[in-house]
């Protein structure tokens, strides 16, 4: 357990109720997985939360307010303002989200604190225009609203940066990892079934472009991909898969590499556990290393290319190896250190555990966010409070206007 950013005990004596804002017009319903486990924390902490936009049974509830999940931006925020909350938190800077959440602090006179993740330095074209449509109806709205701008990392700190927050206002705060779920010691069935053998170099991602699987394959095959003790699993699906196989068929190491397809949920924590080293080969911040944390709590060493995104999460020779992105030879070099130093990977396993229970554990995470909140709220009520101790005397009298 840590300080809060603020230098405050972890545990708060103030209960807030708490409005989590979602995009009700996204299929993913953006941010839903950071939202549910920082309302399950928010609970535990004696919180009263509810969760606008996202699918029904996502964000878990307090009380007994009727739920107003679906509803568009307009009812939406008439909704949040019905759960009349202490404070407003809305997922992704410029999204219909974001305005909602907006409209429905400023109706209720309370702070507004936007999460952003850096989705729209993806390169996704429909990412980038959603955010373009944002910024030209309530991008400065937004902006003069937020009291707080959470980013999860450095890369979404910089996009907020660039496009307008006040940098006094945006603070760095890591997604959080559930230290119960993802640990080390577990076994995984997946492994078993498909018969993996030897230690594992485990990829759980997409296949797609973008995500350097071609150089990674490479330098597989070239290091320790024709010996009998190491195993490559793929551990995903996607458009680039019939091209990565016959890559591997032309070098010779089909039986050294285990395609298992996308594992179900309750499948990562073990399919973690049991491997050796994760590696993530991407070559642009297209790849968000999702599964770092998950990996770090599990005590899992990562290898993987040196971008802010990755940067930000691995220790070079501490919890792992970063690489340059693309490079070959690099990769290479990086494969063969670690595939031949135990004494390095067992140093690096537990590094990655203690980062994750120091810096990535949701307890922690969720006092960090829980002191912002607070300190946000104290903010806005400083002037309210000053106005009404405002006596007459001190206010304009008649004829000094």
């Amino acid at each position: 357990m840590r300080p809060s950013a603020a230098g405050h005990p972890e545990k708060m004596s103030t209960s807030l109720r708490i409005a989590l804002v979602l995009n009700p017009f996204s299929p993913r319903a953006r941010g839903g997985a950071h939202a549910s486990a920082l309302a399950r924390e928010l609970l535990g902490r004696g919180h009263t939360v509810r969760g606008f936009g996202a699918p029904p049974s996502t964000i878990p509830r307090s009380g007994a307010e009727p739920d107003p999940d679906g509803l568009a931006p307009a009812a939406h925020s008439a909704g949040v303002s019905g759960f009349h909350p202490d404070v407003v938190i809305a997922y992704e800077a410029l999204s219909p989200a974001a305005f909602a959440g907006a409209r429905a602090a400023r109706r209720c006179a309370v702070p507004l604190v936007l999460v952003e993740s850096g989705l729209a330095v993806e390169g996704r074209l429909r990412e980038r225009a959603l955010r373009r449509v944002g910024e030209r109806l309530w991008g400065r709205y937004v902006r003069r609203a937020a009291a707080r701008l959470i980013a999860l990392d450095p890369v979404a700190r910089d996009l907020a940066l660039r496009e307008g927050f006040a940098a006094g206002r945006v603070l760095v705060v890591p997604a959080g990892v559930d230290l119960e779920q993802f640990r080390p010691g577990l076994t995984s069935g997946l492994s078993a079934l498909h018969r993996v053998r030897g230690r594992v170099m485990l990829y759980a991602g997409r296949l797609a472009d973008g995500h350097g699987l071609e150089v990674l394959i490479e330098a597989f095959a070239r290091t320790v991909g024709q010996r009998a003790d190491w195993s490559l699993v793929l551990a995903g699906d996607g458009p680039a898969r019939p091209r990565l196989r016959a890559l591997v068929g032309r070098l010779g190491i089909g039986a050294s590499v285990c395609w298992t397809g996308r594992p179900r949920p309750e499948e990562l924590p073990g399919l973690m556990s049991g491997s050796t080293l994760l590696v993530l080969p991407a070559v642009d911040d297209s790849v968000r290393g999702r599964q770092i944390p998950r990996a770090l709590a599990c005590g899992l060493p990562v290898i993987a290319s040196d971008l802010p995104h990755f940067r930000f999460l691995v220790e070079h020779d501490g919890s792992g190896l970063l690489v340059a992105p693309g490079d070959a030879e690099a990769w290479v070099a990086a494969l063969s250190r670690a595939a031949t130093a135990p004494e390095a990977r067992k140093r690096w396993r537990v590094r990655a555990r203690e980062l994750a229970q120091t810096r990535l554990a949701w307890p922690g995470v969720c006092a960090e966010i829980e002191s912002i909140l607070l300190a946000a709220r104290a903010e806005r009520e400083r002037p309210s409070r000053a106005r009404s101790q405002a006596g007459p005397a001190e206010g304009i009298g008649p004829g000094e206007a």
